[in-house]
């Protein structure tokens, strides 16, 4: 059986173990406690969790993030919830609040807005650029967390088309040098 995961922007792709483990190393982090060795332990258990359920193999990214909270609340380091709890919905906010205009849109006419969507960016470089999704995903996180930095409420799409390709870039070239090493 594989779990499967409801992303927020309804997508579905596999379960994977070292998202978790991310997450929970980057919840240490921000409380300044980084245990590498406990986030392993944390994201063990909630894998083993989720795959000795006795329901579907389907399964949100909110109710993964639930379980991480209780988790870290369970194991002593409800200040990690907290500041990871914190992070989820700071980084909700950010996405509800951009809005992609395009190159020479009127920024006050609402028609020729839409709302920021990582997966536009996903669906485009498997459509465009016949990536598969992972590596798609990597580089859409990769941009929107460019864009999430920037701190702007309206992007243009040459701008976000500009991101794109030079992360293509860089991904590639990264993984030539892995795969030619």
């Amino acid at each position: 059986m594989q779990v499967k995961v409801i992303k927020s922007d309804g997508s579905l792709e596999q379960y994977l173990h070292t998202k978790v483990l991310g997450t929970f190393a980057n919840a240490l982090a921000m409380i300044d406690q980084p245990n590498v060795y406990a986030a392993e332990q944390f994201a063990d258990a909630v894998t083993f969790h989720l795959y000795r359920k006795k329901r579907a193999a389907i399964i949100t990214s909110e109710e993964i993030h639930l379980l991480v909270q209780a988790v870290l609340n369970a194991t002593g380091y409800a200040n990690a919830a907290v500041a990871l709890n914190d992070f989820h919905l700071n980084r909700k906010v950010k996405r509800k609040r951009i809005e992609v205009v395009d190159e020479h849109a009127d920024h006050f006419d609402p028609d020729q807005r839409t709302p920021w969507n990582k997966s536009t960016i996903v669906h485009w470089l498997m459509e465009n650029k016949k990536m598969d999704l992972h590596l798609a995903r990597a580089i859409a996180s990769s941009v929107e967390e460019k864009v999430l930095n920037i701190g702007i409420l309206r992007i243009r799409k040459s701008l976000i088309k500009h991101l794109v390709l030079s992360d293509i870039d860089v991904m590639l070239q990264a993984q030539e040098q892995l795969c030619g090493s």
